[in-house]
């Protein structure tokens, strides 16, 4: 009889997040490790401003090795370059370093992001935020959790059989992350983030000089991952930003929607390049109206 396993049998998200978190924070610790040293920009992409570092790098090529060694059936893709298909039904989606500007100029608000998929849909995200010592853990149908620890620590191993309340990140008990009870856009206070290249970055200015009237105030923290986390944990009240790809909100949105957020596109989409809205339920249409009165303003 034939034992070997069958590959088409999707595992327990649960399973797949601890994976997830344990490699997440093998990356954080490597990056807060070459943080200590000098960090220079090593390449643009898309314009002078996009940097991406040799830590990105490592941080990818780490977190790549580790899926592969646990995993090797699954797909990957990953900001830095990895797009490997996979026969598992099983895809991570990996920022190695979401808010690679914030690493560079050593402001703490950057983080590891890695989320998986099963067929497609995304059932597990971790974003580890060392220099925060924050955590966010999610599983779709199991609610959002943050994780708080002493800042800028090494990791620990939470196991591949952690789920979104086991292997935790530290000795606190987490908390569960339900978002804002804003439900007024004119007391939200709004997080957004902005494009790389000149016209993008002209055009969302010019938006945001149509919404900044309309809501409390807006925040531009420069890690859209934690932004959608931020929003989760009513940190901010709602967050929207176009032009971000699959691994800039993969782990985040999941993560939003599981504390409660409503996360879409315009006119009923999915979040996508073409707008990511992350807000409570009162909050949402009113957002998504008010950015869809510019629905071309800031595409390239």
């Amino acid at each position: 009889m034939d034992s070997s396993p069958d590959i088409t049998t999707p595992p327990a998200a649960a399973e797949l997040l601890g994976l997830g978190l344990d490699v997440a924070r093998e990356a954080g610790a490597l990056l807060l490790a070459g943080r200590e040293g000098t960090v220079e920009a090593e390449a643009t992409k898309s314009s002078p401003t996009d940097i991406v570092t040799a830590l990105d790098r490592a941080s990818e090529a780490l977190v790549s090795r580790r899926l592969r060694e646990a995993r090797p059936q699954d797909g990957l893709l990953g900001e830095e370059g990895s797009d490997t298909p996979g026969t598992s039904g099983v895809r991570w989606i990996v920022d190695p370093l979401d808010g690679t500007v914030n690493f560079l100029y050593r402001l703490p608000n950057w983080a590891v992001s890695i989320a998986a998929e099963v067929a497609g849909e995304v059932v597990a995200g971790v974003v580890h935020a060392p220099a925060l010592g924050l955590t966010y853990t999610a599983v779709r149908g199991g609610g959002a959790l943050r994780w708080t620890t002493a800042a800028a620590t090494a990791h620990t191993s939470a196991g591949p059989g952690a789920d979104a309340g086991a292997g935790t990140p530290g000795e606190a008990d987490p908390e569960k992350l339900t978002g804002s009870t804003v439900t007024d856009l004119r007391g939200a206070l709004v997080a957004t983030g902005f494009g790389y290249t000149e016209q993008r970055r002209t055009a969302q200015v010019a938006v945001l000089t149509r919404v900044v009237p309309r809501v409390r105030d807006i925040r531009r923290m420069g890690a859209a991952a934690l932004d959608l986390c931020a929003a989760a944990a009513g940190t901010v009240d709602a967050y929207y930003e176009r032009g971000l790809h699959p691994w800039d909100h993969a782990a985040g949105a999941l993560v939003a929607s599981e504390a409660g957020l409503r996360v879409g596109g315009l006119d009923g989409r999915a979040p996508g390049e073409d707008l990511v809205v992350a807000a409570p339920p009162p909050l949402f249409d009113a957002l998504t109206a008010l950015l869809a009165e510019h629905p071309r303003a800031d595409s390239d």
